[in-house]
């Protein structure tokens, strides 16, 4: 299994995902999230609630994690 197949399960797993994607090169990852966990919740601890689903994967397996974090209706503002 590749380490973005793990990061998607890791997030799928921990949050209710309106829409998930993980991508990355080996070392390096982006995530893009939209939830509505993250309603009403600052960069900080929209990040947390991502670093907290990856547990140690961020110590040990992922180098660098680029996120982008949406509600329902800023993803939808956002890509129309």
């Amino acid at each position: 299994m590749m380490l973005e197949d793990i990061i998607y399960e890791a997030i799928s797993s921990s949050i209710n995902c309106h829409y998930l994607d993980a991508t990355g090169d080996g070392r390096h990852f982006e995530v893009v999230v939209v939830s509505e966990v993250f309603l009403d919740k600052t960069k900080i601890e929209r990040h947390k609630i991502i670093y907290k689903a990856l547990g140690n994967k961020m110590k040990d397996e992922i180098h660098a994690l680029s996120m982008k974090l949406y509600t329902i209706k800023e993803w939808e503002d956002t890509n129309g």
